[in-house]
């Protein structure tokens, strides 16, 4: 069995690294703005809807009321309803297919 990586790393540092990685994340998907949600689903299974129901969840198990549009602002940069207005694009037939056939259940895990 391999040596686990993390091991040398503590707790602290461990969440500083993590947080970093997040931010990096983010970063990179507001830069990005040419891939759409849908191509998040398709190919990965989430997308920055469900990275920011993911931080409002997160605030909650700390006891922080985090509104939707909130967590999603911090995601997106902007307001979500500014992202959608400047770069969304609907979803094709073919994008809608990919998605229908990856996960069907998708429409009932990814909260819009």
């Amino acid at each position: 069995m391999a040596n686990d990586p993390s091991a040398g790393i503590d707790e602290k540092e461990r969440t500083e690294i993590e947080a970093a990685v997040f931010r990096r994340l983010v970063e990179h998907l507001r830069g990005r703005t040419d891939v759409q949600n849908i191509d998040l689903m398709n190919l990965s299974g989430f997308c920055r809807n469900c990275l920011s129901n993911w931080y409002q969840d997160a605030a909650a198990e700390k006891g922080i009321d985090l509104e939707k549009g909130d967590a999603r602002e911090i995601v997106y940069g902007m307001p979500y309803d500014d992202w959608k207005a400047r770069y969304q694009a609907d979803a094709t037939p073919a994008q809608m297919a990919a998605y229908e056939k990856s996960r069907p259940d998708a429409k009932e895990d990814h909260k819009e």
